[in-house]
C-alpha cells in the first residue's frame, strides 16, 4: 500500500515536508524490504534526521542528523530509540521544548530526565488526539 495510504496520525499533524519525506523513504524501502515494520523503521529512521516529535506532530530540527544513539548506530545497535525526541539536542532546546509540552519540575532535571519526560508528554499528547479523532 502507497505510504500516502497509510501515513500515520503524527505526520498528518506536521508539516507536508514531514509527510513527503516519510512516504518517499517509506515506499523505497517497501521495494527494497517488503510491506511491513522495516519498511516503517526505515522510513521513521529517515524523518528523525530532519525531524523531531514534539507533542502529538513533528517538527523541523534546527540541525540535521541522528536523533539518539539508536539512529547513529545503526539497525544492529543495543541502545533503545528516544521515540523521535532529539536526545543529542542541547539541554536548553530540551528544556525550551519541555515548556512548550508544559513540564513541571523541567529546570531541575538533567538531558536524560528532560528526554524521558518529553517521550511521555508526547505519548499523552498522540493519545489524546487519536481519542479525539475517534469521538
Amino acid at each position: 500500500m502507497p505510504a500516502s495510504q497509510e501515513l500515520p496520525s503524527t505526520l498528518e499533524r506536521s508539516e507536508k515536508h514531514a509527510q513527503n519525506l516519510w512516504s518517499k523513504a517509506h515506499d523505497s524501502a517497501v521495494e527494497e524490504y517488503g510491506e511491513g515494520e522495516r519498511a516503517h523503521r526505515t522510513a521513521f529512521a529517515a524523518l528523525k534526521n530532519e525531524y523531531e516529535k514534539i507533542g502529538d506532530h513533528w517538527e523541523r530540527k534546527s540541525k540535521n542528523g541522528p536523533s539518539d544513539r539508536k539512529a547513529a548506530g545503526g539497525r544492529d545497535t543495543k541502545a533503545s530509540t528516544q521515540e523521535g525526541v532529539d536526545a543529542n539536542a542541547s539541554k536548553a532546546h530540551l528544556l525550551d521544548v519541555a515548556k512548550r509540552l508544559d513540564i513541571s519540575g523541567r529546570t531541575r532535571m538533567n538531558k536524560d530526565e528532560l528526554v524521558d519526560e518529553i517521550k511521555k508528554a508526547n505519548r499523552r499528547e498522540t493519545s489524546a488526539q487519536r481519542k479525539k479523532g475517534k469521538s
